[in-house]
């Protein structure tokens, strides 16, 4: 839930980027809302080829929010069967628990939420809306400008979450950690820049920085699908100092993807800014997720595995940098659970063109990055130290893997500690 310009706060649907072979006849301007709510029949358009025959669609967009692909029989079938059965002989249902008035027990649990974040009540007196530039399932992103203060007369992006959709305390949680997030990060030369937080009675008002330079998936899309080598170097650099700086201050993005950074402005070298951590979460060096959240083309094996950290976010910057070079996925499937089937078991094709062209460090790099195995796969820091990037007159950020050994140093026994001390 942390759009910034281009597009709106979508947690329910994900738009996975499929596109024709010739990518510049459907533009996706900024301005233009960019995830509909999941459809049967809607399938968005993407750079990239297909591998299904004419004539065949393609199956619909994924859930960001994923099921289990492959889940164990409910615990509740059995109960429900037995109930069946017993109504079937004369017995009757249990009654229904919760309320029985008009309005259902949903809204009843909602008049008991607290959706009262503590923010300031006076947006409408600091800032003038404009129009909308994005929308998704639980609010919209429009632009608009300040009437008073430091942004006086500057342009901001302020992203509008609707509290009639805040339907869970999960929900508003999710809302309060996206701004601690983003007041926590702000102030990196590659990061949105936050301004404040409101509030009223229907919506939350998020203000933050505006982009106008669109998306990278844009950017990938007026090139015809891919980036030359070299220009990628460029964005992968600026992604992965990003990512550096985000796992560093304990932070998970969770759904890197080409739609979730966008440039400043329209120019060539325009820098680079992360958006979208609706999704995100802190987490310590040695802690371990369980849920299974993100974008299904990027989803690392270990999210599926319920067992992840930082790494997770790695494997999605393969994804990108495979997509960067080749301008294709390197997992595909004509459904979500293929999808995850590809990403645990198949490997990345590296024979096909353009990939003979590429060379053997750029190879080396991606290999590295989509390694199933996290424990072996490198770190923002080790990825910009890689052949393929390194520049010695670039200083390297500190290393998220520094933290882990102090940490474990720390909690070692007092010989492993003395062993330590002889080996190093």
């Amino acid at each position: 839930m942390g759009h910034c310009c281009s597009k709106g706060v979508n947690n329910d649907s994900i738009t996975p980027i499929d596109h024709p072979k010739q990518p510049t006849s459907q533009p996706h301007p900024a301005s233009t809302p960019r995830h509909p709510p999941p459809d049967s029949s809607s399938f968005t358009c993407s750079p990239f080829q297909s591998p299904l025959p004419a004539g065949v669609a393609p199956s619909p967009s994924p859930g960001r929010k994923f099921r289990w692909p492959l889940p164990p029989p409910s615990p509740a079938k059995p109960i429900m069967s037995a109930i069946k059965r017993r109504l079937g002989s004369g017995m009757q249902a249990p009654p229904k628990e919760g309320p029985t008035s008009g309005d259902g027990g949903v809204k009843a649990t909602e008049r008991q939420l607290d959706k009262n974040f503590g923010y300031g009540k006076n947006f409408g007196a600091k800032f003038e809306l404009g129009k909308e530039v994005g929308r998704g399932h639980f609010g919209h992103t429009c632009c608009a400008k300040g009437k008073k203060g430091t942004l006086k007369g500057k342009v901001v992006a302020v992203k509008i979450i609707s509290k009639a959709k805040m339907t869970s305390a999960l929900a508003i949680e999710d809302v309060r950690r996206e701004v601690k997030i983003l007041k926590a990060l702000s102030g990196h030369k590659h990061m949105i820049k936050f301004h404040d937080a409101f509030e009223d009675a229907n919506n939350v008002y998020i203000v933050m920085e505006f982009c106008e330079g669109g998306e990278l998936l844009d950017r990938i899309l007026s090139r015809g699908g891919r980036y030359l080598e070299e220009d990628a170097k460029t964005i992968v650099e600026k992604i992965l100092n990003i990512v550096a700086f985000c796992h560093l201050q304990g932070v998970v993005h969770r759904d890197l993807k080409p739609e979730n950074f966008l440039f400043t402005t329209r120019e060539e070298d325009a820098p680079l800014k992360v958006i979208d951590f609706g999704l995100s979460d802190f987490v310590r060096p040695d802690q371990r997720l369980n849920d299974i959240v993100g974008s299904a083309y990027y989803v690392a094996p270990e999210v599926l595995h319920r067992s992840y950290n930082v790494e997770g976010d790695m494997w999605s910057i393969g994804v990108i940098t495979y997509i960067l070079l080749c301008g294709s996925r390197p997992f595909w499937a004509r459904t979500e659970s293929g999808i995850f089937r590809s990403v645990l078991r198949a490997d990345p094709n590296f024979h096909d063109s353009p990939w003979p062209s590429v060379s053997p460090e750029a190879k080396d790099f991606v290999r590295r990055l989509l390694n199933k195995d996290h424990r072996k796969r490198m770190t923002a820091a080790q990825a910009l130290t890689h052949p393929w990037l390194h520049d010695e007159n670039r200083p390297v950020p500190l290393d998220i893997l520094i933290y882990k050994l102090v940490k474990s140093y720390l909690r070692a026994t007092p010989l492993k500690r003395a062993a330590l001390k002889v080996i190093f």
